[in-house]
């Protein structure tokens, strides 16, 4: 009879959980076997140690955030202006990725230097992304410059504040931003 084992995946998706919930130090092995309901023996069946685990989430985050959502913004075609418009909807919807977990690779990255390169790598992917499509929509150098910092701080920042707004509620206040953003 073959012994079934816990998914390599179902072990990163854990270590990201647990990264969300508590930081690096969180990610335990014991605990992410408790979590999945198994023994941590599986665990290494697919990992030599915890490091190479910790990797494996960073390359499963960067890829989710930015290959991914490049796939997915990109595949249903259209103009540049149609393809904002696609990754900002996705953004205000909360399609594009879980932004806890991106919040606590920037609080883990301030403490470590690889980590800390290997965000500053995907934010320049996404940068570099939104620049591409800005100037592909007819945005000027400063301009697309600046619309790509100013896109990528109000998804990030809209994690960071906890305002009310009246009479809109956050997901119209985001649409509206971002509409400013496509003038």
């Amino acid at each position: 009879m073959a012994v079934a084992r816990t998914p390599r995946a179902a072990w990163i998706e854990a270590g990201l959980r647990a990264l969300s919930a508590g930081g690096p130090d969180a990610v335990r092995v014991e605990s992410l076997a408790q979590a999945l309901g198994v023994s941590k023996g599986g665990f290494y069946w697919h990992f030599g140690d915890r490091a190479a685990l910790l990797t494996e989430m960073l390359d499963a985050w960067e890829s989710e955030v930015t290959a991914e959502v490049i796939r997915r913004t990109e595949s249903g075609g259209g103009d540049a202006r149609t393809r904002l418009r696609r990754l900002f909807g996705t953004a205000v919807e909360g399609l594009v990725t879980d932004v806890t977990t991106d919040l606590a690779i920037r609080d883990w990255a301030r403490r470590d230097e690889a980590v800390a390169e290997r965000l500053r790598r995907t934010d320049t992917t996404r940068m570099d992304y939104l620049r591409s499509l800005f100037l592909e929509a007819g945005a000027g150098a400063d301009e697309a410059e600046a619309r790509s910092m100013i896109a990528f701080s109000v998804w990030i920042g809209d994690h960071l504040i906890r305002a009310d707004h009246g009479p809109h509620s956050r997901a119209r206040v985001l649409q509206l931003a971002f509409q400013q953003l496509m003038r």
